[in-house]
């Protein structure tokens, strides 16, 4: 099973939520998933991002895969940059 770290949708139309999470690869986009890592609110100002950090690295250091929309999420808190010099 191939784990990646991927946005889900929640929230009522026009008014997006997202959720952070880690889900196997084949599940749908808003469908089962294994574990919240965090969520993102676009609607507030300024925006919200919040990572539960010990979640996120469990899952990464064992292997998940970071899709586009998060990895940019990740990097614009700092996380993955701070990920990378740790290595």
């Amino acid at each position: 099973m191939a784990v990646r770290i991927r946005l889900a949708r929640r929230g009522a139309r026009k008014k997006p939520f997202y959720r952070i999470v880690a889900a196997d690869s084949e599940a749908p986009r808003d469908g089962r998933f294994l574990e919240i890592l965090g969520y993102y609110d676009p609607m507030k100002d300024p925006e919200v991002i919040k990572i539960h950090e010990e979640k996120m690295k469990y899952w990464l250091d064992r292997g998940a895969v970071v899709s586009e929309s998060a990895r940019s999420l990740l990097k614009r808190q700092g996380f993955l940059k701070s990920q990378a010099t740790a290595n």
